[in-house]
């Protein structure tokens, strides 16, 4: 069976967890790209805020606002990650309802009566985990760069001054 079937008999939650993972990616990408180039102008950034600041707390505070700003993007990932797998409980539910639907109506007897809703409930569980489990990790690798620049960046301030 080819993936785009697998899609079709996941129906419109497969649709809509692949629709937040073409987002939640594109907003991993463009992190990744912007935390890379923050990384490599921290001596730019830390010279910036001290000319800007006459203080130490005022350039912390700077610092805590830089900060703030890298994470734009950060709190759909993990929004991403965290209802992607409630989607595809959703859609468990949802096929073992079709299946229990469908015994109800035609009995026991063949088990293909009802095989169709325990294929959605199957399929759409695996594709909330598949999109859930890149998500958080990329989230918590992002969170984790950003910790380690507010600490260099925080660090090459307080020398400077």
């Amino acid at each position: 069976m080819e993936l785009i079937d697998y899609i079709n008999r996941g129906g419109v939650l497969v649709q809509i967890l692949i629709a937040l993972n073409v987002i939640g990616f594109a907003l991993m990408f463009f992190k990744a790209i912007v935390l890379f180039k923050a990384k490599r102008s921290l001596d730019m950034s830390a010279d910036q805020i001290i000319s800007s600041t006459t203080n130490k707390d005022s350039a912390l505070q700077e610092v805590i606002s830089i900060v703030k700003d890298y994470e734009f993007g950060l709190n759909t990932v993990k929004i991403i990650a965290s209802i992607s797998p409630l989607i595809g409980l959703l859609g468990t539910v949802v096929g073992v309802l079709e299946a229990f639907d469908a015994i109800s109506k035609n009995g026991l007897g063949d088990p293909a009566i009802f095989s169709n809703g325990i294929s959605i409930a199957l399929i759409t569980t695996v594709a909330g985990l598949i999109v859930a489990i890149p998500h958080y990790i990329g989230y918590n690798y992002f969170i984790g760069v950003l910790d380690n620049i507010e600490i260099k960046l925080t660090r090459k301030v307080l020398e400077k001054l």
